[in-house]
């Protein structure tokens, strides 16, 4: 059996795991390249485009996380109590 090429925007939003306003959100924004197809003017995602925005997202995140790493709660609680002492407050 063949993977469908198209698919609905509740497909995409089960393997998204969000909502359906979410995708359709994501598809009128032009985030995610879908194609308006019949009378009636349904939404379809080509799977190809799906893994594709997959891959934009996680390439993103990766640079969310370089640019803003990660600070640990024992730094947070050190600097923390640093600038009470500097300000006497403690």
């Amino acid at each position: 059996m063949t993977e469908t090429r198209f698919l609905t925007l509740a497909d995409v939003a089960e393997v998204l795991n969000i909502s359906g306003s979410q995708t359709y959100a994501l598809v009128r924004s032009g985030e995610l390249r879908g194609i308006k197809i019949g009378g009636r003017g349904q939404w379809r995602v080509e799977r190809e485009q799906l893994e594709s925005f997959i891959h934009r997202m996680y390439d993103e995140t990766s640079s969310f996380v370089a640019a803003h790493p990660l600070i640990d709660d024992d730094s947070v609680t050190r600097t923390t109590n640093e600038t009470r002492s500097i300000a006497g407050l403690r």
